[in-house]
């Protein structure tokens, strides 16, 4: 097997960086025609195209996704090179992540806990709603989407939802609030509750235990946002209902405890990634990793 010419790498990584052909061929002082040319000598040598062009714009094929993780890594180490002699550059491996914005911090770390602090691995973490970041997932700019609402599905979609943790989710509150042996109805007729939104599922399963109860809370505030939920119980406005991962550091220092009483309820973790030829390597070490 020949080996790969890395002028026409070099040409490839200019215009994926630049987005436009006409205006990197400038750039480089040649014709656009010589470019493209070198572009499809790439191409030929890989088997695969890593450009499609939708209207006058450049897109990266997943393929010219790939192709781009290496080409930063091969001129990064070059440029380490030129800087010292005396450090080699290792190749870095890139996972981006993409996490709803309401998702609990907590639960994010401990999901990436297995690739934390590896010399070898960058993490690219962006938040946002669903819509934006299964977007991510299309254009190929993350490789995998924590959430805890699952997409749906249907026959022409290509996402893949795997559950990655299910968390039991608890009545949270302060010492102070949840002392004493009162039962569960009578904690949820005498306080203020915090709650997720009523299209949370959540939400749907607290409502039906309020209902076998007979009880009639009184909400203090309706929150989608697990880390709002977390403050609002630090600063004892309620009891929330929450799954204990999403106030970890808070239950180890005292600061808010669980009740003593089952919900029943538990919240569910899921991990989004598309069916791609090339999946990142990365994801199967989180994926498998016992969560």
């Amino acid at each position: 097997m020949s080996d790969m010419n890395y002028n026409h790498l070099r040409y490839f990584w200019a215009v994926a960086h630049d987005g436009n052909l006409t205006r990197t061929a400038a750039k480089l002082n040649l014709s656009q025609s010589a470019l493209s040319v070198q572009i499809r000598k790439l191409e030929d040598r890989l088997g695969h195209a890593l450009f499609e062009r939708r209207g006058r714009q450049l897109h990266l094929t997943e393929a010219g996704r790939i192709t781009l993780d290496y080409a930063d890594t091969i001129f990064d180490a070059g440029k380490d090179l030129l800087g010292t002699l005396s450090q080699q550059g290792r190749p870095r491996q890139v996972l981006r992540v993409g996490a709803l914005a309401t998702l609990s911090r907590n639960f994010q770390i401990e999901f990436l806990r297995p690739l934390l602090g590896q010399a070898d691995v960058e993490l690219v973490l962006r938040s946002g709603t669903l819509v934006e970041l299964l977007q991510g997932l299309e254009t190929l700019s993350l490789d995998v989407v924590l959430t805890n609402r699952a997409p749906a599905h249907d026959a022409m979609s290509s996402f893949v939802t795997q559950p990655i943790s299910d968390q039991t989710v608890s009545l949270i509150g302060t010492p102070k609030r949840l002392a004493g042996n009162a039962s569960l109805a009578m904690l949820l007729s005498e306080n203020p509750v915090i709650v997720p939104t009523e299209d949370s599922p959540v939400r749907a399963g607290f409502d039906r235990l309020c209902t076998r109860l007979d009880v009639s809370p009184t909400l203090a505030a309706e929150v989608d946002d697990m880390a709002m939920m977390r403050l609002l119980a630090r600063e004892d406005i309620g009891l929330a209902v929450l799954p204990p991962i999403a106030v970890k550091n808070e239950l180890s220092n005292g600061m808010l405890v669980e009740a003593n009483h089952q919900l029943g309820l538990t919240e569910s973790f899921h991990a989004v990634t598309i069916a791609r030829k090339f999946p990142n390597p990365l994801l199967g070490t989180l994926l498998h990793n016992d969560h």
